[in-house]
Order: structure tokens, then C-alpha cells, then sequence
């Protein structure tokens, strides 16, 4: 059988259901003739060229085949010997790998995988009879690939130019829980008409962006960047039919394409995600494209969602791929989050259009706005839909059935009643608890920092704490083999239930997540907001930064130790070692010693420092600060102190460093170091946050040490006593 069969000019382009008339438009874009639509794919006709062009420039498509044979397949004999009369050695050679792709059954060929070994049984002993050397058979990364398509009692041979399916940009390396295919994303963007809005000057948001695919589908398109630019390979590259310098040219021509769009002002291009996780993930997609100047994203819950204000957007697509409920109990706690998403778009993107791709429609009326266009698609073997909305006169409805809410008598004045799932309220009744417990303490020792809530609750596991009327929510990281997706599902519901639980406004909320910090980690930026706003903690104001960086510039579970400082501080040097931004020492200088000396290699951390001394009227000529490794600046150091903290990191591997830090291995050398500047009488006050951490006994033989860690847990950090551990440090009296 040759190859003569088939026309030569006759295509298959296969594309998940729901896509055919849209790629059917694509190919005819791109020159194809008499296309002709049938499930999950589309025939067309044309030139070798043209299925270049399409393997490049498709969007939609899964795969691009060349149908080769329409083989006798009623058994497995029958298909052994209807390929064995193809001329193989016409498509490739046996130095070359091959694999095949075989779907479909009927009554005797009943398992694929049987189809697929009797196939490539018949091609390896064609190869042999014919030739005498057998092509090796590679399930990964062959030079070529053979298509079988079985249906009744005939099969089509094809082989697959695409050489692996087209949705693999090559600009994503890792996704979400579930991550959106980029063909069919392309597909949501082309039918919510992304490139009509966008050639009007209209932006692009997904406010629950994932790793990114929905925006970089949508840059992709208006800097006309060929969606196949990105692949390492395609099939027909080992193909002996291959015209290479046809290939060098489309490709060539393809290349200038993107180059020019990209140097073209585009349209403005955002998403937010509240998992700092995922959005990393979607950074490194997007700078693995080069789009990092078109495309920004950001950590961002839903409900703190707000259209960019630096330039003027009233046109634009609000468009996202919302988590679905899976399991039981899943889907009426994602009935708040539908209503919130739709609540947002009424608020935020008025005279804006928004599309909605989900798969759960009952989840989709739960948004509360009127849909204009309903379109069937499928995700994998997923029945789901794209809603789209016009946002001009849209109005939202009543709030999904059953709402939980949290109003309670007392909370204060403007804060409305939040519809909640269970676990949301659930979540919300312990802060209330909390904060009952906590309210005499707070005010008696009129305290406005404070831990409200630390992973009470295993399966919500965060960390709240109260700045005065701010308010910054630290994610711990999830151990692996937790589902990212019910982890995202826990932390939504978090963000739904503070603001009603605490009675203030969502925006002064900050969300951010705990990871263990190598090297510099802990003094990186997250954000470049710069905001710097004051709180009381007794007699000292201290500046704190919510948004920047991972940790805030005030340890709240030192707070004790602070204070003792303050109290033994009179007539006292005193000497902060890893001093931080130095609210000890503002604690010492306050309580009235005679000299202040903070060390720590951070100029950021000494500038803030800086900061705080002028913002309580603390003159810097008394209270100095040193730029310097404690390392190495303790032996070097000339000054005798009355009152030392000692409070270094767990460990540092830090670049400014020769050799890496860990605190349990180095402490004795280190607390040595520091006791040759304690004068007698003098004490000096170690403390780390080392879980697990062992002081070496024979410390306790040189020096008198006390273990001083109960003392220095107050109320608010004694259900996690193991947040630090402290001794007091004094020199042996001597006889």
C-alpha cells in the first residue's frame, strides 16, 4: 500500500470538543481549503507549508496528522498485514525511534494496548524483512510518531507532525492542582473576544490567575507570538518528506513576527492569586516566555480585588478559570467564593465584559449576574461551560442559598455581614473566641500587637496577628502531600471570614506565607510599597511594615523580653547583637541606658533602626549602630556591656558570610564570643527559635545559665511555648 491513498494535500487536525468551528476559522486564517468539521477536529487541505504553519501558528489544535493509509484492521492479523504493505522506509529510517498512538477498539482489537503492540510488531518486522535493521521503538521523546485511529473494521494510518500535543507551549513547566490546557484556554480568550477588546485598548485581568495560562495565551495573541515558538521539537522534523529550508523560513518569518509585537505598546496585562506559591509558579512561566514586561501578577485574595488605577481601563476582560467542587461538602463552601467573584466584577469592572469557564453551572448562577452567551466545552474528558457576562448594566442578585452569616450583636458599625461556608464560620467563631479570651490581658496591659490566632486549628494553618487596627496573616507552609487545592479552598475561606469576624475592612488585611528562609531570604522584598505606619508597645512607638517583607520588623513573641529589657536598662550599656530593625533597642534607650550599641550586616534592617530612634526622639550619638558580621565583629570589639541580647538567626548561609551559620552547632563558640564584652555583674540574654533546640551542658559549667523561656511567653504565644527558647547568661562568681 502506498502512499498514494491519501491525497497529499489532506490533513487532520485533531482539538478537544466543543473547539471545531473555532479552529476550523483558525486554519482557514492560516490558508487551508475545504475544511470540513467533525468531532474533536477538523480535515483541510493544503500544502506541506500550510501544516508547518499550522503546527507553528495553531492555537487550538491538539495535533496536526498526516493520514497515510485507510488500513484493513476487522482483526489483529488483518492490521498486521495491511502494515506491512506500507512503504516505511518512504516516511523514515530504521536509525531513527518511532512510537505509536493507537485509540480505539472494535469486537477483536478490544485493548489499545494490544492494538498498539501488534502495530508496532508489523512496522519493526517490515523494517527487518526489508531492510535489515530494526528501528528502535522510544515511549519518549521519538523522532517519529505514528498515528492509528481504529474505527469498526478499518484503521487510519497517520503520522503526527505535531510529534506531541500542541497545547505544550514550552513556557510551562509546572501548574496548579488542575492547570487549564493552553489550547483551550486560548479557546475561553478567543470566544470571550479577547483580541476585539484588546485592538479596542481594552486590559486583560484574571484575578484567580493560577500559573498564568490565561494571560499568557492573551499576551501571546496581541504580541502575535506563534504559540509554537517555544517547542524544543515537532514530529515531522525526522519526517523524510521534510523540506527543511521551507521550515527555516516560516519559522524565520514567525520569529520577526514576535519580535516586532513585542516591541509594540500592548495592552495593560494582570493577575492575582492569593497562593504566593502559584503566583512564583506563574512568574517563572511568564519569564520563561520573555513577557515580564507585558504580563504582571501579584499575591492578591479575591475580595481585595480592585481595577488598576495608574492609567485609565474603562474597556477590558475580566476573565478566570475558578476552583469547582470535587467532593462532598466542596461545593456549597465555593458558593461564597462565586458570589464574591461576582460582587467584584459589578464593584471593580463596571462597562467591562468577564467570562467564566467552570463546570459546575449550578456554581455559575451562584456569581449572581445574568450571563449573555452560554458555550459547551470540554476540559479532558470534562463537561464544562464558558459564561460570559456584560458588566454595563448588569445588576448582582440575592447571595447563594443558605448562607451562613457571621453577624453577631456588638461588632462595630460599617462592616457588613459576610455569607460564610461552615468551615469559614467555624474559622470565624474561633478569632471570636480568641479575642474574648485575650480582651482583659490587652487591656490591662494595654497592649495593640498582638498573636490572635496560631494554627488552632491544624487544618486552617495560619498565623493571625493584630497590629491595631491592621491586621497581617501569615500562611505556614503546607507539608507535602497535602491537596494544593483544598489548601487554597481553607485559605479563601479565611480571607472571607476576618473581616466580619474582626470587624474591619478586608483591604487591611495582609496575606503572606512562612517558609523556612535560606541565606538572605528573610531580608528579600515581597512587595515595594515602602509603608511604614507606627504602634505602641508600652512606653516605645515602632515602625512596622506589613506589605514588604516576609517578617515585619517587630518579633511580637518577644515582647516580654523587651520589656524586661527596658526595666534593667538604667545605667546600663547595652549591646543588641543581630539587632533586627532594634526594638529592644528602643526598649533599652527608653528605659534609660547610658548607651545603646546594635549590630547586624542588613543596611535595611540599621536604616530602619534608624528610624525608630528618631521616631521616639533617641539621639543617635548615644546610641550607636554598627554595620558588620557579629561573627566577626565581636572579637574586634573594644566596648565593655553591662546588658547584652544575643538573639541570632536559627541559620544563615548568607553570600556576606565565609562559612554558613546554624545555631545549634555554633552556639557555644558564639556565646563565648559574646560573654568576653559582659562585664562582671553584667547579664546577658540568649535567646533563638530553633525548634528542638539543645543548649551544650558544658556551657552551664562556664557561665551560670537559666532558662528563662516560660517568663517570656505571654498569653498570646503560650499555646505554641516552643515559638522560642531564652536563657539568661552570667559570669561564675569567683572566690
Amino acid at each position: 500500500m502506498s502512499l498514494s491513498e491519501f491525497e497529499q494535500d489532506q490533513w487532520f487536525a485533531a482539538c478537544p470538543k466543543g473547539l471545531e468551528a473555532l479552529l476550523a476559522a483558525e486554519l482557514a486564517s492560516l490558508g487551508a481549503t475545504a475544511t470540513r468539521e467533525t468531532v474533536a477536529g477538523v480535515y483541510f487541505s493544503g500544502p506541506v507549508a500550510l501544516a508547518y504553519r499550522a503546527c507553528l501558528w495553531s492555537r487550538l489544535a491538539n495535533r496536526v496528522l498526516l493520514p497515510i493509509a485507510r488500513l484493513a484492521a476487522a482483526d489483529s492479523d488483518s492490521l498486521y498485514r495491511a502494515l506491512q504493505a506500507v512503504d516505511w522506509a518512504a516516511l523514515f529510517g530504521p536509525e531513527q525511534s518511532f512510537a505509536i498512538d493507537f485509540s480505539g477498539e472494535n469486537r477483536q482489537i478490544r485493548n489499545t494496548q494490544f492494538g498498539a503492540q501488534r502495530s508496532k510488531d508489523a512496522i519493526v518486522d517490515w523494517f527487518a524483512d526489508q531492510l535489515g535493521r530494526r528501528p528502535a521503538v522510544a515511549r519518549k521523546d521519538p523522532d517519529i510518531r505514528i498515528n492509528i485511529r481504529l474505527g469498526g473494521e478499518q484503521a487510519v494510518l497517520s503520522l503526527d507532525f505535531s510529534g506531541g500535543s500542541l497545547h505544550q507551549r514550552g513556557y510551562r513547566l509546572g501548574g496548579g492542582a488542575a492547570p487549564l490546557k493552553e489550547n483551550l484556554a486560548a479557546a475561553i480568550l478567543l470566544r470571550a473576544d479577547w483580541p476585539g477588546i484588546a485592538a479596542r485598548g481594552g486590559a486583560l485581568i484574571d484575578p484567580m490567575c493560577g500559573s498564568g495560562t490565561l494571560l499568557l495565551e492573551g499576551a501571546m495573541m496581541v504580541a502575535d507570538i506563534a504559540p509554537g515558538l517555544g517547542r524544543q521539537r515537532f514530529g515531522f522534523e525526522h519526517w523524510r518528506g521534510h523540506n527543511e529550508p521551507q521550515w527555516r523560513a516560516i519559522v524565520a518569518d514567525a520569529r520577526g513576527r514576535a519580535e516586532r509585537g513585542r516591541g509594540r505598546t500592548l495592552p495593560e496585562i494582570r493577575g492575582y492569586d492569593a497562593d504566593p506559591r502559584i503566583v512564583r509558579t506563574a512568574e517563572e512561566n511568564i519569564a520563561r516566555i520573555g513577557l515580564e514586561k507585558v504580563v504582571r501578577v501579584g499575591v492578591r485574595p479575591l475580595a481585595e480585588l480592585t481595577r488598576p488605577s495608574h492609567v485609565p481601563l474603562p474597556l477590558g476582560l475580566l476573565v478566570c478559570n475558578p476552583p469547582y467542587g470535587e467532593r462532598l461538602g466542596e461545593k456549597a463552601q465555593l458558593r461564597g467564593l462565586y458570589h464574591q467573584l461576582g460582587a467584584v466584577m459589578v464593584r471593580e469592572f463596571r462597562g467591562w465584559s468577564a467570562a467564566v469557564f467552570t463546570s459546575d453551572l449550578d456554581l455559575g448562577k451562584a456569581i449572581g449576574l445574568r450571563s449573555h452567551k452560554r458555550y459547551a466545552l470540554w476540559n479532558g474528558a470534562l463537561a464544562a461551560h464558558l459564561l460570559l457576562f456584560d458588566l454595563v448594566d448588569n445588576e448582582l442578585r440575592g447571595p447563594p442559598d443558605q448562607p451562613v452569616t457571621t453577624a453577631t450583636a456588638g461588632e462595630p458599625a460599617g462592616v457588613a455581614p459576610a455569607e460564610l461556608s461552615g468551615g469559614a464560620h467555624m474559622f470565624a467563631n474561633r478569632i471570636r473566641k480568641n479575642r474574648k479570651r485575650l480582651a482583659s490581658w490587652l487591656k490591662r496591659e494595654q497592649i495593640e500587637c498582638y498573636r490572635l490566632y496560631d494554627a488552632d486549628m491544624p487544618e486552617y494553618a495560619v498565623a493571625v496577628d493584630m497590629y491595631g487596627q491592621r491586621v497581617c496573616v501569615a500562611e505556614y507552609q503546607a507539608p507535602q502531600g497535602i491537596d494544593p487545592q483544598a489548601a487554597a479552598r481553607r485559605l479563601a475561606e479565611i480571607h472571607a471570614a476576618l473581616p466580619a469576624a474582626l470587624g474591619i475592612a478586608a483591604g487591611a488585611i495582609v496575606y503572606k506565607q512562612r517558609r523556612r528562609q535560606r541565606g538572605a531570604g528573610q531580608y528579600e522584598k515581597q512587595d515595594d510599597r515602602g509603608e511604614l505606619f507606627s504602634v505602641s508597645e508600652g512606653r516605645a512607638r515602632l515602625l512596622v511594615n506589613l506589605q514588604d517583607y516576609l517578617d515585619t520588623g517587630l518579633f511580637l513573641d518577644h515582647r516580654p523580653l523587651r520589656k524586661r529589657l527596658g526595666q534593667e536598662a538604667a545605667g546600663a550599656d547595652f549591646l543588641n547583637l543581630f539587632c533586627y530593625t532594634g526594638a529592644a533597642t528602643v526598649h533599652a534607650a527608653l528605659g534609660g541606658a547610658r548607651s545603646t550599641t546594635s549590630v547586624d550586616m542588613s543596611n535595611t534592617y540599621l536604616a530602619w533602626l534608624r528610624k525608630n530612634l528618631a521616631h521616639n526622639k533617641l539621639d543617635e550619638r548615644t546610641n550607636i549602630t554598627v554595620r558588620a558580621n557579629c561573627l566577626q565583629w565581636m572579637p574586634q570589639a573594644q566596648g565593655r556591656y553591662d546588658l547584652i541580647l544575643l538573639d541570632p538567626p536559627s541559620f544563615s548561609n548568607s553570600s556576606a558570610m565565609a562559612e554558613s551559620f546554624d545555631i545549634q552547632r555554633d552556639h557555644p563558640g558564639l556565646l563565648r564570643a559574646a560573654m568576653t564584652l559582659l562585664r562582671p555583674g553584667g547579664v546577658l540574654y540568649f535567646s533563638n527559635n530553633r525548634r528542638g533546640f539543645k543548649l551544650e551542658p558544658v556551657l552551664a559549667q562556664e557561665f551560670l545559665c537559666e532558662d528563662i523561656t516560660p517568663t517570656t511567653l505571654d498569653p498570646d504565644f503560650q499555646r505554641n511555648p516552643r515559638i522560642h527558647c531564652c536563657w539568661s547568661v552570667r559570669h561564675c562568681e569567683r572566690n
